[in-house]
């Protein structure tokens, strides 16, 4: 039969696994506009490079494990859950709350902290936020990793309640069902309505609802959680509240689009993490963004979905904060 060919089978490389869990040396709260006190923490090397992670939702907060993305012996690692969200006070608070707000927010946590420049960590709505807040002051910013590109515009976001039906139909039929047939036609409206609503039992379904869905959608292998406790009630409450909100009160029109202000962040060290088989932030909006800004470093994840923590998604990221270390 002859000999046997050779075959080269594709290995690759070894996923990089978080940092050790870390407790932060220092926190507070940071009174903003009434009626809001921003919770921070410290974590890491106090004289290292100062690095902020700005979590995603909006109202999603901030996790201890945010912090095992980047090296506690390199970073000043810096977190603060935005207005309403997380350990910030009032909880699920929707006065003055608005993306200007929390840019806002973010240089004067800068000026509270007496750090001149840092690098910026987001992904999700955090990388709206990264760019809102570079588009402003770029010249406080050294570098820049972003994870799944969303630029909060509305085909983002009929893409998020309706698009998703054809790849999770099971999880989309579940996230339609508290809503009257005749309301389906604005999922938006719908969940916004039931979200502000004055009765806590309606208020609380769509918030279950909808942070199921989500939840559902954001992995590579479908994530069918369960919500039993009231850390988790209160956390879905957060996200799903805080979430519509924006979207309904804040969605950026394509004339104000965040590709219009390319210009003002170009010259910043940026690496883009996008994950192939990302649902919830398609890559189509990171490929936006990188033809009109082919200076950044664009690394699109095979088998990457949404989630920082799916393992090749958290081995980029981690990536990417370790070669960020050479910017000073």
């Amino acid at each position: 039969m002859g000999h046997k060919q050779k075959q080269n089978a594709y290995r690759p490389a070894p996923l990089l696994d978080l940092f050790p869990p870390i407790t932060p040396y220092s926190s507070g709260y940071l009174p903003v506009e009434t009626p809001h006190e921003i919770y921070w923490e410290q974590s890491g090397n106090p004289d290292g490079e100062p690095v902020v992670m700005l979590h995603g939702g909006p109202g999603g907060g901030t996790s201890p494990v945010n912090r095992q993305f980047f090296d506690p012996d390199h970073y000043r690692i810096i977190m603060f859950d935005q207005r309403g969200a997380g350990k910030s006070t009032p909880p699920v608070c929707l006065i003055n709350n608005t993306t200007d707000h929390l840019v806002a927010d973010i240089e004067a946590l800068r000026e509270h902290l007496g750090i001149d420049t840092w690098h910026v960590f987001g992904g999700s709505w955090g990388s709206t936020l990264s760019l809102s807040y570079a588009a402003k002051h770029a010249d406080k910013i050294k570098s820049m990793v972003l994870r799944g590109i969303f630029l909060m515009e509305e085909d983002e976001i009929d893409w998020l309640l309706y698009g998703l039906k054809t790849i999770y139909p099971e999880a989309w039929e579940q996230f339609v069902s508290i809503i009257p047939k005749d309301e389906q036609d604005d999922l938006l409206k719908a969940y916004h309505d039931r979200l502000t609503a004055d009765d806590e039992k309606i208020k609380m379904e769509a918030a279950m609802s909808w942070s199921l869905y989500e939840s559902a959608c954001s992995s590579l292998i479908p994530n069918y959680e369960i919500i039993t406790t009231d850390e988790q009630r209160a956390h879905a409450l957060a996200i799903a509240k805080i979430e519509v909100h924006y979207f309904y009160n804040q969605l950026i029109k394509k004339e104000d689009s965040l590709l219009n202000y390319v210009d003002r962040y170009r010259s910043l060290p940026t690496i883009i993490v996008q994950g192939r088989y990302d649902m919830i932030c398609p890559i189509q909006t990171a490929h936006k963004l990188h033809s009109q800004w082919p200076e950044a470093d664009y690394i699109v994840v095979p088998d990457g979905g949404h989630s920082a923590m799916d393992p090749p998604i958290r081995s980029r990221l981690i990536e990417a904060t370790e070669t960020m270390k050479s910017i000073r």
